[in-house]
């Protein structure tokens, strides 16, 4: 390819990226960043990777850490070319490691214990290359939620919970679930469950990512 001026310039090779989920806001995120990417859903017992790390007492950042690595080794292991990438999120409130809630009603009780008060969302994401870790980054954002009336609450459910439904914690902060909060400190990319700002860098010093 020629410049401007007619000199040739050198174009850093092409990698496949391959996210590990069919996450649809992750997606779209590294999409409208202009990344091509794959999508593959791993097969991996979330749940039971996380009762044992909190069994061993591990920090939440560890516990999101360790999905996102379970995530993208499962799909690297499959023989997928280029870099593949795992992310996962976790909530932390009053010394707990929340889940997403099974059904509405569990959703409303937790935004009612959540009202006025902090959490942190921790957004892990790794990288692998050739069956081993390349990268990894763990993001954290402080929220702090206004204490809602449960009359708000509760419509607030009723409007929003199929929309709500895989997410932990019963919001999201690019929908209503904005007008949850009274304070956000932190990456809004976290928030929605990826640094990818971070990510992003890494492909460009890598030189993945044009300069």
């Amino acid at each position: 390819m020629l410049d401007a001026q007619g000199y040739a310039q050198v174009c850093p090779p092409m990698v496949h990226l391959t996210l590990a989920s069919k996450s649809e806001t992750r997606t779209t995120l590294l999409r409208n960043a202009g990344l091509e990417i794959d999508t593959i859903a791993p097969r991996v017992d979330e749940d039971a990777i996380k009762l044992s790390l909190l069994a061993e007492q591990a920090k939440p950042r560890d516990v999101a850490d360790a999905l996102a690595e379970a995530k993208a080794r499962k799909v690297a292991s499959k023989g997928v070319e280029g870099l593949v990438l795992g992310c996962d999120q976790v909530l932390e409130f009053d010394g707990r490691v929340l889940s997403k809630s099974d059904s509405a009603e569990d959703a409303l009780e937790l935004l009612k214990e959540m009202r006025g008060k902090r959490h942190s969302l921790l957004s892990a994401a790794v990288i692998y290359e050739d069956d081993k870790p390349v990268w990894r980054h763990v993001g954290q954002a402080r929220l702090l939620m206004r204490d809602a009336s449960d009359g708000y609450l509760q419509s607030y459910i009723e409007r929003n919970w199929e929309s709500v439904r895989h997410s932990v914690g019963g919001y999201k902060l690019e929908e209503e679930g904005v007008r949850l909060m009274a304070r956000v400190d932190g990456d809004y990319f976290t928030v929605l469950g990826l640094p990818l700002v971070e990510l992003l860098s890494y492909l460009t010093l890598r030189g993945t990512l044009p300069r």
